[in-house]
């Protein structure tokens, strides 16, 4: 009886270490004894941000490299900043690291590509950024940037991977017409991939037009994480996507920075509510304010906004939906100019083919099924850089 017992609990242990086993994702940035060898004898240049952490968010990457005796030259900075703390097309200034005294050069300021100037002195480049898998978040045309410049000046890119947290593949492809920091690639609006597996298809579909062959690139993928898995980001990516279910509506919320309509900047909720300085736009109620660690100049500060609390929506839709874009621009009455900022609009769509339908009146399901031939190319191209089941 007491080995029957004895038994059970031990397969229950045994069961229960399983489970959370399989629950653990290790990062590429964690998995040191990949790429702590190809450093040796290099000088190192880090493409990093707050988000490059490990050890369940509480070493940064720059001093545990300093700390493994990695030569790290400098550090470069995407938008945001190198502690994820400036506003959304706030410039980045140069400076140092007050704990380590390491160089941070900015990529969001007079240049959003290294010069070659900045890469003289180092051999290998480490790019380690979350990203939210949406095409206009900008991490992904810094990347872009980086392996370019890297071609161009015969550096080496290391690209340590992490999840993709809102992993589908959705939205409009972006058209060269439209091509912008909001949208450097020829990807769906959600493209479906990590960093690493974007890496890979930069350099493997030729993107890099002055070096078709791309550069010399090394991705050290994760562990423990498939497409299609949940993964909660332990650091907010960016000022204005503090949680889950911000970063789970981003992509579906950001047009509307084409509008007079907030998305909840200037609160402690953003990404999850809409509304602007009329009733019409519905019963719930917000004041933007300047707030630190968010946004300092949000839109229609210290107005009453009226709209809605999609906090409280229950079964939100997953992916990217116009949904809540079409129902607003229904309310407002105003048609064309309900989108005051057309062009940045069309860049954020990557296409001007969504604007005028939404002026023609189109559902969301003319809409998308405009765009599902395109996105069925782009699924079987994907398929070939996957790192991930």
């Amino acid at each position: 009886m007491r080995s029957t017992i004895c038994f059970i609990l031990f397969t229950v242990f045994i069961t229960i270490q399983t489970i959370f086993a399989q629950d653990v994702v290790t990062t590429g940035a964690e998995r040191t004894e990949e790429y702590l060898p190809l450093l040796k004898g290099k000088r190192v240049g880090l493409v990093v941000n707050q988000t490059s952490v490990i050890n369940n968010a509480e070493t940064c990457l720059l001093d545990t490299l300093l700390s493994l005796n990695a030569n790290v030259v400098k550090v470069f900075a995407p938008e945001h900043g190198f502690r994820g703390d400036a506003d959304a097309g706030e410039t980045v200034k140069d400076g140092k690291d007050k704990r380590t005294g390491i160089p941070i050069l900015s990529l969001y300021g007079s240049n959003k590509k290294p010069t070659p100037q900045q890469l003289k002195d180092i051999d290998i480049l480490i790019f380690d950024i979350q990203d939210v898998g949406a095409r206009f978040y900008t991490y992904i045309s810094t990347l872009f940037y980086i392996m370019e410049a890297a071609a161009e000046n015969n550096k080496e890119v290391i690209v340590l991977d992490r999840p993709n947290p809102c992993d589908y593949v959705e939205g409009p492809i972006l058209k060269p017409a439209f091509r912008s920091f909001v949208g450097m690639l020829p990807i769906p609006l959600l493209h479906g991939c990590t960093v690493g597996e974007l890496a890979q298809m930069i350099n493997g579909e030729g993107w890099i037009s002055k070096n078709p062959s791309g550069c010399r690139l090394t991705v050290i993928p994760c562990l423990g994480w498939e497409h299609q898995q949940e993964y909660s980001l332990p650091v907010k990516p960016s000022p204005n996507l503090p949680n889950d279910q911000a970063i789970r509506l981003y992509a579906s919320l950001c047009p509307f920075e084409g509008t007079k309509i907030s998305v909840g900047r200037g609160t402690t909720f953003p990404f999850q509510v809409l509304g602007a300085p009329n009733e019409k736009y519905g019963d719930f109620t917000f004041t933007p304010q300047a707030l630190p660690g968010f946004d300092k100049n949000p839109m229609h500060k210290g107005q009453t906004c009226y709209g809605v609390d999609l906090r409280r929506v229950n079964n939100l839709e997953k992916g990217f939906t116009l949904s809540y874009f079409i129902d607003f621009f229904n309310r407002s009455g105003e048609g064309a100019s309900f989108i005051d900022r057309a062009r940045f609009f069309d860049l954020l769509m990557g296409t001007d083919t969504v604007r005028k339908a939404v002026l023609a009146g189109k559902s969301e399901e003319e809409i998308s099924a405009s765009w599902e031939e395109e996105l069925n190319s782009y699924r079987k191209m994907r398929e070939k850089y996957l790192l991930y089941k």
